[in-house]
């Protein structure tokens, strides 16, 4: 793989990344409930759910999954499920008097792995990005040069750049936590939260294996 060609694709990830969607929503929501340490969990779940799908869709896996009759709708109707599931809890999400400044891991629910467990599942349930991973990751393959080597550069840095992007909303996130100390601010913050997540999860019912 020459620079150029490498280059060509950090600009793409980066545009790609950058943009919000359910994983950079998820995160920030995160940091503005956790704290920003306490975001970092949700922040590795999302990125080890995408590196699974771009290795899968390295070894020819992806490929063999959506050859099966019906797996992408199954997939599709429940990413579909979940992220419409994550817009009614944050809509019903309780509101406080005095959000705290920090959150600790022992309150029920909110362990370490369970964070990271969330952020997986949130990646994780989306089928677009095993289409992205198998349609947009060969076209940055030199066939001249091996494969396994470019496609761990290729991995690498995006997760790389797409781990930038987190922490980048996860900072935003947590500079909108003063704020919403007032109820009125978080039910505000809830029901947005909530509408985006539903939003995603309609364009996600509405998209074609095409």
């Amino acid at each position: 793989m020459n620079l150029h060609l490498w280059g060509l694709y950090c600009v793409t990830v980066f545009l790609i990344s950058a943009s919000p969607g359910p994983n950079m929503l998820h995160i920030m929501s995160r940091s503005v409930e956790l704290g920003l340490r306490g975001s970092f969990p949700a922040m590795a779940g999302c990125m080890s759910a995408l590196v699974v799908m771009m290795t899968a869709s390295a070894l020819g896996l992806t490929a063999l999954l959506f050859a099966l009759p019906g797996a992408f709708e199954v997939l599709r109707l429940a990413g579909t499920a979940y992220l419409v599931y994550l817009g009614i809890k944050a809509w019903r999400a309780p509101v406080t008097d005095e959000a705290e400044e920090t959150v600790e891991f022992e309150r029920p629910g909110l362990s370490r792995w369970a964070v990271y467990r969330g952020g997986f599942t949130i990646a994780i349930s989306n089928p677009k990005a095993l289409l992205f991973a198998a349609a947009f990751l060969p076209q940055f393959i030199d066939p001249a040069q091996p494969k396994a080597i470019q496609m761990a550069i290729l991995i690498s840095t995006f997760a790389v750049i797409e781990t930038s992007c987190y922490f980048t909303y996860a900072v935003g996130g947590r500079g909108l936590a003063g704020w919403l100390r007032r109820p009125a601010a978080q039910r505000w913050f809830n029901r947005v939260t909530g509408t985006v997540f539903m939003g995603f999860g309609a364009m996600l019912l509405r998209s074609q294996k095409a």
